[in-house]
C-alpha cells in the first residue's frame, strides 16, 4: 500500500530485526571459474564448511550489515522533493533534495545516537516526520522538521508514551489524527495534531478500545475492541459517539486475518481484508450507505495483503497475494500499463514505495535478488525510469546466492512454505540441492504471527557466504497463508510449531542438503524461543543455537508484556495458553524452555537488549542462571542501550561478530575475527567469553 496512512502505519509495527550498519569498500573477483575446482561429486565431502567456500570472497560483515549508502526513498506528496535515509557522521538520518536536482541534498535531522529507521512526509509537504524511542524502549515519540526553516519540533512531547497514527486527510493536509497513551499506558486517546503549529486537540478519550479508524474528513468512524472469544468487535462511531453494538465481529480464528482496510476519500466505500466464511483473506468493498458487500479479489493459497490506492480518491487500483512470492495484480488499466512497463525493464522483484498526489511520479524499489537493491524514479508522464541509487554499492560483484522457494510437507500433511539459500559453489547444476550435504543454519522468524519471505535477505547471504545452507520455514502459526494455517499453531508453542521446524531439518537431511550432525538453530524473538526450545525439547537435534531476545518462560513473558498490548491480551491467552487457569498455567510452564534447561547439551549463545519492552532482560537472565546452576556452558551478550533487537550500528555488528565465530566453532564455517567490534560497542559479555574463539581477548577493555 502506498500513501501517507499506509506509510505511517508501518512505523508502528515494531520490527524485531537488527538494524543496518557501517559499510567499507571491498573488491570481488568472479568465483564461478573456481566452482569446478572446489565442487566434489555426490560422494562424501570431508572438507570443512570453510574449506568448501575458501575460493569465494568473504564478504565483510560491515558490507552486509553496515549502513547503506541510501535507503527509504520517498517523494513529497506535491512532487517537489525527494527524501531518503543516509549516514550523517555514521548515524542514519533523513536527507531531502529538490526532485529536479537530487544532487543538492541536505540533512534534515541530526541524530547522533540511534539511527532514524522510519520517517514519512506530512500530507502538505511542508515537513518531514519521524519517530524515535530511547534505548530501544519502544516509547516512540513523533518529531517534525520544517522543510523551509529546518526547525525541528517534538510533536508528542510526553514521557513514557507511545504515539500511533490514526488517520490523515487528502483535504486537511496540515492535520493528522494521532493516538497517545500518556494518560493511561493501556489505551491511546485520540488527538487532532496540527503539523505546522504543533497544537494538539483531544478528540476522543479512550478507556476501552484497541484502535480506531477515521475517514478523509478526519472524523472517527470505527472503534476496534477485542471480545471475550479472542476475536474482534468493530463498533461504528457517529458524531463522536461509539455505538453500543458492533456492526461486525470475528472469533479467534479470523482475528489475525480480518480487518477494515480503509475508506475511499468520499467515505462511500470501506475496504475489508476478510476471511470470514472462508480460509484465505479476500479483498472486499463495502458500500457504507447500502451495506452491500462486493468481492474484489481472492487467492486460494494466500491472504490478500498489500494494495495500491489512488492518492486522490483512495480507491484500490492493485492488490498483492503473497504465497511463495509476492504477486501484484492491477485493477486499473493505467496502473497495469505502468506495472507492465516496470516489469519489462527491471530484473527480479520490484515494488512501488512512494507516489505523488498527482500520481505522475513513483519511487520504485528493485530487488535483483542476487545483486544489491536499487531505487528508481519513474516518471509516468515521460515514460522514463531513472536510477537514483544502489543501496549497498560495496556488494556489487559479491558472490550473492539465489534463494530457492520450497514447499515442505509436515508430518501431519500441512504444507510449509519455506526458503533455502546455499553456499557459493555448492550447487553446480543450480537445482537447489548441493553436490554434497553442507552444514545448515535453521533461521526461525519472530512473531510468531509473522512470516518469512522471498528476496534478498541479509542473514541468508551472510551465513551462506560463511559456508552454510540457510533455511527459513513458515511453520504453522505464521501469517499470510490463511486462517487455518494460523489456527493450526494455537496452543502449539514448543509442540507442533516446533515439530514443523524439525520436519524441515529432516527434509533437508534426507534430500542431501544438510549434514545431520551440523545443523544450528538461530532466531530472534519467537525465533529465540524456538532456539531455546530446540536445545531443550530436542537436545540432540542441533549442533548449537543462537537466541536473540527470545523468551525462556512463557508465564513471565505474558506477565510483562507492554501495557498498550493489554487490549489484545486475550488473543495471546487463547493462542499461547491462559496463565489464569490451572490447566493453562501448567501448559505454559511445560512449554517453557526454562524448566528444561538442565537438558541442554549443545553450545548456546544469547543476545539481549536491557531495555526490551516485549521480552524483558529477565527472560535471558533466568535461563542463563539455570544453566549455570547445572554447570552447562553458555555465552551471554547484553546490550544496556538496546531493546527488542540491536539498532545501533556498533552493537549490531559486535553481536554478529560473536555469532559468526560461535557458529564457525560449531559448524566449521569461516568467520572474520571478532577484532575490535566488541570493544567498540556497548556489549557486556556477562557469561562465557571463553567459549567463543577470540572473544575473551577481544572484549578486554
Amino acid at each position: 500500500m502506498t500513501g501517507f496512512p499506509a506509510a505511517a502505519a508501518r512505523l508502528f509495527a515494531g520490527a524485531a530485526a537488527t538494524a543496518l550498519l557501517g559499510a567499507c569498500a571491498t573488491t570481488y573477483t568472479d568465483g564461478a571459474a573456481m566452482t569446478a575446482a572446489t565442487t566434489t561429486s555426490t560422494t562424501a565431502d570431508t572438507r570443512t564448511a570453510a574449506e568448501r567456500v575458501a575460493n569465494f570472497p568473504l564478504i565483510p560483515r560491515s558490507v552486509i550489515y553496515g549502513n547503506p549508502s541510501r535507503s527509504g526513498a520517498q517523494l513529497s506528496p506535491d512532487g517537489q522533493w525527494l527524501s531518503w535515509l543516509a549516514p550523517k557522521d555514521g548515524v542514519m538520518n533523513v536527507f531531502i533534495a529538490p526532485a529536479a536536482n537530487p544532487t543538492a541534498a541536505r540533512a534534515m535531522t541530526a541524530s547522533t545516537d540511534r539511527p532514524i529507521r522510519q520517517y514519512f512526509w506530512a500530507p502538505d509537504s511542508k515537513s518531514v516526520l519521524y519517530i524515535q524511542d530511547k534505548g530501544g524502549d519502544e516509547n516512540f515519540l513523533l518529531y517534525g522538521v520544517d522543510v523551509a526553516t529546518g526547525a525541528e519540533r517534538t510533536l508528542t512531547p510526553f514521557e513514557r508514551s507511545r504515539v500511533t497514527i490514526v488517520g490523515a486527510s487528502s483535504t486537511q493536509r496540515d492535520t493528522i489524527l494521532v493516538g497517545i497513551n500518556n494518560r493511561d499506558p493501556r489505551y491511546h486517546d485520540v488527538y487532532r495534531l496540527n503539523l505546522n503549529t504543533g497544537a494538539l486537540t483531544e478528540v476522543y478519550r479512550n478507556d476501552a478500545y484497541a484502535g480506531f479508524m477515521a475517514d478523509d474528513t478526519l472524523a472517527l468512524r470505527m472503534a476496534i475492541k477485542q471480545n471475550a472469544q479472542g476475536g474482534t468487535d468493530f463498533y461504528p462511531i457517529e458524531n463522536g459517539r461509539v455505538a453500543d453494538q458492533p456492526i461486525a465481529s470475528t472469533g479467534l480464528a479470523d482475528a489475525l486475518t480480518t480487518s477494515p482496510a480503509g475508506y475511499t476519500f468520499d467515505g462511500r466505500t470501506l475496504y475489508w481484508i476478510d476471511s470470514r466464511e472462508r480460509n484465505t483473506a479476500a479483498l472486499y468493498a463495502l458500500d457504507t450507505q447500502t451495506g452491500e458487500r462486493r468481492l474484489i479479489a481472492e487467492d486460494a493459497k494466500a491472504d490478500l495483503g498489500g494494495t495500491m490506492r489512488n492518492p486522490r480518491t483512495g480507491e484500490v487500483e492493485a492488490y498483492s497475494a503473497y504465497y511463495l512470492r509476492n504477486q501484484w495484480t492491477a485493477l486499473d488499466p493505467a496502473i497495469k500499463a505502468s506495472l507492465d512497463f516496470l516489469d519489462s525493464r527491471l530484473e527480479g522483484d520490484f515494488g512501488v514505495a512512494s507516489r505523488t498526489l498527482a500520481d505522475d511520479k513513483w519511487i520504485v524499489g528493485n530487488d535483483p535478488l542476487t545483486a544489491p537493491a536499487k531505487t528508481w524514479l519513474y516518471d509516468r508522464t515521460a515514460g522514463t525510469l531513472t536510477e537514483l541509487y544502489t543501496s549497498r554499492p560495496d556488494l556489487v560483484g559479491a558472490p550473492l546466492q539465489p534463494m530457492h522457494p520450497l514447499e515442505i510437507r509436515a508430518r501431519d500433511g500441512l504444507t510449509l512454505p519455506s526458503y533455502l539459500t546455499l553456499p557459493p559453489g555448492s550447487d553446480s547444476n543450480a537445482d537447489g540441492v548441493p553436490d554434497a550435504p553442507v552444514p545448515m543454519v535453521l533461521l526461525v522468524h519472530g512473531g510468531p504471527w509473522a512470516r518469512d519471505g522471498y528476496g534478498y535477505n541479509s542473514a541468508h547471504q551472510w551465513l551462506a557466504n560463511r559456508g552454510y545452507a540457510v533455511m527459513s520455514v513458515n511453520f504453522r502459526g505464521s501469517t499470510g497463508f490463511g486462517k487455518e494455517f494460523i489456527s493450526a499453531g494455537d496452543l502449539q508453542w514448543g509442540r507442533a510449531m516446533h515439530d514443523d521446524l524439525i520436519d524441515a531439518v529432516d527434509w533437508a537431511v534426507e534430500r542431501g542438503v544438510a549434514q545431520a550432525d551440523k545443523v544450528a538453530i538461530m532466531g530472534g524473538s519467537y525465533g529465540g524461543y524456538a532456539t531455546l526450545a530446540g536445545l531443550t525439547f530436542t537436545p540432540e537435534k542441533f549442533a548449537c543455537g543462537v537466541d536473540i531476545v527470545g523468551p525462556s518462560n512463557l508465564e513471565t513473558l505474558l506477565k510483562t508484556i507492554p501495557p498498550y498490548w493489554e487490549p489484545m491480551v486475550r488473543q495471546f491467552h487463547e493462542r499461547m495458553g491462559n496463565p489464569n487457569t490451572p490447566e493453562g498455567l501448567a501448559m505454559l510452564k511445560e512449554r517453557s524452555p526454562l524448566y528444561s534447561a538442565n537438558r541442554i547439551q549443545r553450545p548456546l549463545l544469547i543476545g539481549q537488549g536491557a531495555n526490551d519492552p516485549r521480552v524483558n532482560q529477565a527472560e535471558s537472565d533466568q535461563i542463563v542462571a539455570a544453566m549455570k546452576a547445572n554447570n552447562i556452558p553458555v555465552t551471554y551478550v547484553l546490550f544496556p542501550d538496546e531493546g527488542h533487537g540491536f539498532a545501533k550500528p556498533a552493537n549490531n555488528i559486535a553481536f554478529n561478530a560473536v555469532a559468526e565465530n560461535f557458529l564457525a566453532q560449531c559448524l566449521g564455517g569461516r568467520a572474520e575475527p571478532v577484532g575490535d567490534t566488541v570493544r567498540g560497542s556497548t556489549a557486556q559479555i556477562v557469561e562465557g567469553a571463553s567459549y567463543v574463539p577470540g572473544l575473551a581477548e577481544a572484549s578486554t577493555r
